[in-house]
């Protein structure tokens, strides 16, 4: 099997159970639950062995990642809009509908191998999001194809670099702009929007098209802001309002586009994708 990532370990002053000091250390497992899963399926070797859970790291350990070869040779079938692409980073257009990442084969993560090209550069490791979108939601995702940027991929949302804004189409009676600040499983919250068209509906009472730009990243944070100030997004079953929510059409809304200054190159890039068809059929 193929080594794609190489770590070793510092001296340490204490042991470190190998399942908690492998988080962070190989790019593309960034989280704990994937770095167990991964020694589970032996595809961490410590010191050419297959690592165990809960062995030891003091230092002075080479631990290696070796290519899942199941998802090579699953050959995924799905094609991915590539919109912007070099061999440090990509964007490309996620469907409404499609898991970024998860237990399931059909996955935009599991599906990059076979729709990007293979980064020339030293440290290239198996493409990853540096970001998240809904399964319900569509739009643009920010991939990194080497070690180093996706790490300074994720310093740039971290530093709020990163320009994300969305589409939605929402519910209701809407000032023209407007921000929005309600806090997250106890975090900090902060998102704007912007009024682009309203139509008046028999179901809806006024259907809007609206521009949202989230300033903090929490999960479901528009989604939740839309339904906080009473604008729920249209397709929204778990946050609209019980009598008011559209099933069978998806969700509405659109992440529309990034704007960053890329980390090696110092291109300003403004990625676009434009809204799905079903919006704007809306506002005809």
């Amino acid at each position: 099997m193929k080594i794609t990532e190489t770590h070793t370990s510092p001296n340490l002053p204490y042991g470190i159970r190998l399942s908690d000091y492998a988080v962070g250390i190989f790019a593309s497992i960034p989280t704990k639950a994937g770095i167990k899963k991964a020694i589970k399926k032996g595809l961490i070797l410590v010191n050419n062995q297959r690592g165990i859970s809960g062995q030891f790291i003091v230092g002075g350990e080479k631990i290696e990642l070796l290519e899942d070869e199941n998802l090579i040779k699953k050959n995924i079938d799905l094609a991915l809009e590539v919109l912007w692409e070099d061999d440090y980073l990509a964007v490309i257009y996620k469907p409404a509908g499609l898991l970024v990442s998860g237990n399931k084969a059909k996955t935009v993560t599991n599906a990059l191998p076979f729709n990007l090209k293979p980064s020339t550069l030293e440290n290239a490791v198996k493409p990853q999001p540096v970001h998240r979108l809904d399964f319900a939601t569509s739009g643009l995702l920010l991939i990194g194809k080497t070690a180093s940027s996706i790490r300074e991929l994720g310093k740039l949302f971290e530093d709020k670099t990163i320009q994300k804004t969305y589409e939605a189409v929402t519910i209701g009676e809407m000032k023209n702009q407007g921000t929005i600040n309600f806090p997250i499983d106890g975090k900090e919250s902060l998102s704007s929007y912007l009024l682009l068209k309203t139509v008046d509906s028999e179901r809806f009472d006024k259907l809007n098209l609206v521009q949202l730009t989230p300033h903090t990243g929490r999960r479901h944070q528009l989604r939740i802001h839309c339904a906080h100030i009473g604008n729920p997004i249209l397709g929204d079953v778990e946050h609209g309002i019980e009598e008011k929510i559209l099933k069978g059409k998806g969700l509405f809304l659109h992440a529309k586009s990034l704007e960053f200054t890329h980390p090696y190159t110092q291109e300003k890039l403004v990625i676009k994708k434009e809204t799905p068809a079903k919006f704007n059929k809306l506002f005809i």
